[in-house]
């Protein structure tokens, strides 16, 4: 395996790992006796919300309703079903045309 499928791979993995903590995250806001400025939930709000935030400003929560999460989570996995692959398929044939 050449560094770049091992990237890929690397990428696939953590876009997997940061879906499921913006999963997380996103539950616990239904719950409203959870405090985000305590660990463990301090960490995960500061590993999430930078990512959350770029769609908040596009989409407002409205009634307390946070709709731009949805938005930040299909990016992801646009992200993770449509680009990666394209990339890899992209290396793959880059390395073909220079190997052949």
């Amino acid at each position: 395996m050449n560094p770049l499928e091992l990237l890929i791979i690397t990428i696939s993995r953590f876009v997997s790992i940061y879906l499921v903590l913006l999963f997380i995250r996103i539950l616990l806001t239904w719950f409203p006796q959870v405090d985000f400025y305590n660990p463990p939930f301090s960490i995960l709000a500061q590993l999430t919300d930078p990512y959350l935030n770029i769609f908040r400003r596009i989409i407002p929560p409205l009634g307390g309703l946070d709709i731009s999460a949805i938005l930040a989570i299909l990016a992801l996995q646009v992200v993770q079903s449509t680009v990666l692959p394209l990339v890899a398929q992209s290396v793959a044939a880059l390395q073909t045309s220079l190997v052949g």
